[in-house]
């Protein structure tokens, strides 16, 4: 569910990157017991990494994410410590509570 966009881009875009984004996080998750422990703790962030930029993506709440994407030479300590300083801003708005229907058989 998308809770907010950049005016950058169209609410149905945003729709489609906000659902790629939830899969995206959901994928991490499932691959997370490959680092080698059995618990590997809770999911934090997922870095994409394209030839011309990159996707950030990193908990913000329960069941939120904050998306951004960013150019190939951006600064990475940087851009992680303001999207930090983002979701900190905004606190309890960026938790989402669990769908009725999260894990119900159709």
């Amino acid at each position: 569910m998308l809770l907010a966009n950049s005016s950058e881009i169209g609410r149905d875009d945003a729709e489609t990157v906000a659902a790629a984004m939830s899969s995206m996080q959901s994928l991490s998750r499932a691959v997370a017991p490959f680092i080698g422990t059995r618990n590997p703790g809770r999911w934090r962030q997922t870095l994409l990494e394209y030839e011309d930029g990159w996707i950030f993506l990193i908990a913000a709440g329960t069941g939120a994410y904050l998306a951004a994407t960013a150019a190939a030479d951006v600064d990475m300590e940087a851009m992680s410590f303001r999207m930090q300083q983002q979701v900190t801003a905004l606190g309890k708005a960026m938790t989402t509570p669990p769908r009725q229907n999260a894990g119900s058989e159709i």
